[in-house]
């Protein structure tokens, strides 16, 4: 039976990103970018006042206050968008908006504050002439062009993800459409004859099929397409067809859950084996210890077990990395962080990922049970924002002690 880290290895060492596709820079937030981007044109593209106020010429006001004001011809308004004629020649100043083009000759702005023009911050009309109560230097509330990036210059580079921040950036620069890392379409089915639809009221023995919608919005979370499937009884021929049918739908990787363990009914590892290989089928670890790793053709395949906890887990450590490193990501890990048990956990001896609620405490993190420890607990995992980790061969940490912490989501309360 394999470690953790051991079929991790095994698993990563299948998957490398996928080709590229344009998409609109609007929608691309989130996204892996595939190629470098330059700037296409100066940021700013022109010098532009970064105040409402006067534009002058700075060895005009350099001995300007409130008992000694600078008094300057007005020669005319500049609003944004518009591009100056008019030239400001010693004794003179403009009037200017934020954002608007410099005028020739004029090499600083006085903030509206720092003049006698009270009008022009409500819109008022263009005064003959204004008193300048502040010294200005040159330069000063000016945005010269290009101070932000230069035209031709290594702006965004392939590999990283695109914030929303970025997106601002690429649209500066005119870049309507940017090449990106495609989305990985993943197949989710589920197995069980006991599996009804969530909408359907459940019979004697039968329950909902949970982990279709849990692995939907995992692989949806991590930046891959859901191919929703459905769940197919526990009979090899209707999970071959379900297998053939993820194949049919260009499935970059098939997920299911259920059928992958030992019992008589666990038909998904034949239904593999009929049309592809498996690489293993048992890993050292808890929830989650009938796991199945293969691939259907040149399409890997995830058995998951059909406990809700064994599949989120599974899901987590397996799947997850997997899509990421398919979406570009060159940083796969979960955040870490280090805690204080304030309770004794117990385990068996494989390494175990236990739900937990981590908080913030006297400058430190604290871990707290979520809850039951069943892998078939689903209101434990929703409650939990972590999972802690005993390592292999620890079968107690008691309160007191510290471990590592996977963080599911970093809530507010965290911090």
């Amino acid at each position: 039976m394999l470690s953790v880290s051991d079929a991790l290895s095994q698993v990563l060492a299948k998957f490398k990103p996928l080709d590229a596709e344009w998409v609109p820079t609007a929608y691309a937030a989130g996204r892996v970018l595939a190629q470098t981007v330059h700037a296409s044109l100066d940021l700013p593209p022109f010098p532009n006042s970064s105040m409402d106020g006067y534009a002058v010429r700075a060895a005009d006001v350099r001995a300007a206050s409130p008992a000694t004001p600078a008094l300057l011809t007005v020669i005319g308004d500049i609003p944004a968008g518009a591009v100056p004629s008019m030239v400001v020649r010693p004794g003179c100043a403009a009037r200017i908006m934020t954002g608007a083009h410099m005028p020739q000759g004029a090499d600083a702005v006085v903030p509206v504050e720092a003049t006698d023009d009270s009008r022009s911050t409500g819109g008022g009309p263009l005064p003959v002439a204004v008193r300048v109560l502040k010294a200005v230097e040159a330069g000063e509330y000016v945005r010269h062009q290009g101070e932000d990036m230069k035209a031709g210059a290594e702006i965004l580079r392939p590999g990283m993800i695109l914030r929303p921040y970025d997106l601002g950036m690429l649209a500066a620069t005119g870049c309507s459409k940017v090449s990106v890392v495609r989305r990985p379409r993943v197949a989710i089915l589920s197995t069980g004859d006991e599996l009804v639809p969530v909408e359907t009221e459940p019979g004697p023995g039968q329950i909902r099929d949970t982990n279709g919608y849990t692995l939907g919005a995992l692989v949806r979370k991590y930046g891959g397409e859901a191919l929703m499937l459905g769940a197919a009884p526990d009979q090899a021929d209707a999970v071959d067809r379900m297998l053939g049918e993820a194949l049919e739908q260009a499935a970059d990787v098939i997920v299911s859950s259920a059928g992958v363990s030992v019992g008589a009914y666990d038909v998904v590892k034949a239904a593999v084996e009929r049309r592809g290989v498996l690489s293993f089928w048992k890993v050292r670890m808890r929830p989650g210890k009938p796991i199945v790793f293969g691939r259907l053709g040149a399409v890997p395949f995830f058995g998951l077990p059909g406990n809700p906890v064994s599949a989120v887990v599974g899901f987590e450590i397996f799947v997850r990395p997997a899509l990421l490193k398919l979406s570009g990501r060159t940083r796969i890990d979960k955040p870490v962080v280090s805690v204080l048990l304030t309770e004794t956990w117990h385990s068996d001896g494989r390494e175990s990922y236990l739900r937990a609620v981590v908080s913030r405490e006297d400058g430190r993190y604290v871990a707290r049970s979520a809850g039951g420890q069943g892998s078939n607990m689903i209101s434990a995992l929703s409650a939990a924002n972590a999972l802690l980790i005993l390592p292999e061969g620890v079968t107690e940490a008691p309160a007191g002690s510290t471990l590592r912490a996977w963080m599911l989501d970093w809530p507010e309360e965290v911090f």
